[in-house]
């Protein structure tokens, strides 16, 4: 009955660097943007960054993984006060790899090591090669990715992927 909510993979970090070249909402030639995280029915979200196209998130969320082949998605939007937020853009990424990396023996790993690269390709939103490493006895996937259906943008992130023990 509800095995699927114990059932984590593992928890899944966020660290969300900042947006590039965001594109403009609002008519002062600014946006105030925010990002909306989706795994599943699972969702978290950045603080609203305010007037600005290069906001400096610095942000860390959680999500738990419970199926590696559900991408996570991600929507950036701009904060209006009197009608509804407007869209900036969204991407998605693929945590297959992150994973089935993370099911590798690390123990003999060095800091900086990097385990795996995914290029950039029709199939994900990477704007130039993602790395898998190890760091700091974790594992980690640095990324820039291209925002989809707007005319411009970047977000730059970091995934650390934690699995559960016991």
């Amino acid at each position: 009955m509800g095995e699927h909510k114990h059932n984590i993979l593992g928890l899944l970090r966020l660290k969300v660097e900042k947006g590039v070249n965001l594109a403009i909402r609002d008519s002062c030639g600014t946006s105030d943007p925010y990002i909306i995280f989706h795994l599943g029915k699972h969702k978290v979200k950045t603080h609203v960054m305010k007037k600005t196209t290069n906001p400096q998130w610095d942000e860390k969320l959680t999500l738990s993984v419970h199926d590696p082949n559900i991408p996570l998605k991600l929507e950036v939007w701009d904060k209006d006060t009197f009608k509804p937020d407007d869209a900036m853009g969204h991407a998605e990424i693929d945590l297959r790899p992150l994973i089935d990396v993370g099911k590798q023996d690390m123990s003999k790993q060095t800091d900086g090591d990097v385990i795996k690269t995914v290029v950039p390709n029709r199939q994900n939103h990477f704007a130039e090669e993602s790395k898998i490493y190890w760091s700091e006895g974790k594992l980690m996937q640095e990324m820039v990715l291209r925002l989809q259906e707007v005319e411009r943008g970047e977000i730059e992130m970091k995934l650390i992927w934690g699995t559960i023990q016991g």
